[in-house]
């Protein structure tokens, strides 16, 4: 499906270029079930997704969030224009196409233009030396930054809350200090203070860090900034190509775990028969080029 300018091709602009705005009004659509026109489980069959899936995100408060969200993280096709063909084409909800058109045109845009932007080489002036770094590598943002020289780089980013520094510890023993001799950046003990933490979560993330790992618990679910880490982790390996993300479970939960990690293999602490190979199957992907 083409956008209405001729020169975009919505088939290759990618679903995160519809914001939170869309996302919404795509919800108040979609939620309500109905007898008359379908509703967001036709969305969540045309996407693909399972019987099982489909009975776990009844329970979502937002589950068009939730199908969109995992539709997006599982599929490197999903796209804006795959998105408004399930809409029209298969579940036969041109009503609203037709209403958020002007809204999705508009992220797009916004969308284009800041890859646009990233894409730019940025302007220099002749008198000062352009050899020299304007990102933060230059001034160091972990302990261990040569600010005159590379950036300190690890095998994995941890992503956690608080309440589970304990067995970020253990992982630090098992994994660091033992024959695996894996480099793990873990945020309260390798990152300098006095930065924006978005900032230097995302460039860790993407530039700094080879794979992340994803400690889920009960605590994980209500952490914005596990939130934002994990789905920035996502989007930069669609349907999980590359095992960069690694979902770890190390005690049990009472909460439903989190949709959004459903599709990938998880390191799972809680069995006790398999206690034994549980650092062994971590460490193995961890230390991958």
């Amino acid at each position: 499906m083409a956008c209405r300018d001729p020169e975009v091709d919505l088939w290759t602009v990618p679903l995160v270029a519809l914001n939170v705005r869309v996302r919404k009004q795509l919800g108040l659509y979609l939620n309500p079930r109905s007898t008359v026109a379908p509703d967001w489980m036709a969305v969540a069959e045309a996407m693909g997704c399972t019987y099982l899936e489909i009975k776990n995100y009844e329970s979502c408060v937002n589950p068009t969030k939730a199908v969109l969200e995992d539709w997006q993280a599982r599929c490197s096709d999903a796209t804006v224009g795959k998105l408004l063909s399930i809409l029209s084409d298969e579940v036969e909800r041109k009503d609203i196409v037709e209403d958020l058109r002007p809204l999705i045109d508009e992220d797009v845009r916004k969308y284009l233009d800041n890859q646009k932007k990233k894409a730019e080489p940025p302007l220099q002036v002749p008198e000062v030396d352009s050899c020299l770094p304007r990102t933060p590598e230059r001034f160091g943002i972990t302990l261990e930054d040569d600010p005159e020289g590379a950036p300190e780089l690890f095998d994995a980013f941890i992503c956690y809350c608080q309440s589970d520094f304990e067995f970020v510890h253990e992982m630090i023993r098992e994994l660091e200090q033992t024959e695996c001799r894996l480099k793990l950046c873990v945020f309260d003990r390798d990152v300098l203070p006095g930065s924006c933490v978005w900032t230097i979560t995302s460039e860790l993330i993407e530039k700094r860090c080879k794979r992340m790992v994803v400690v889920v618990s009960d605590e994980y679910l209500d952490s914005d900034a596990c939130d934002f880490q994990t789905k920035f982790a996502l989007s930069l390996c669609p349907g999980a190509r590359n095992k960069r993300l690694i979902p770890v479970k190390y005690k049990p939960m009472t909460k439903p775990f989190p949709s959004i990690l459903r599709f990938l293999t998880i390191c799972d602490y809680t069995k006790p028969l398999t206690q034994s190979w549980f650092w062994v199957r971590l460490a193995k992907p961890l230390s991958l080029p």
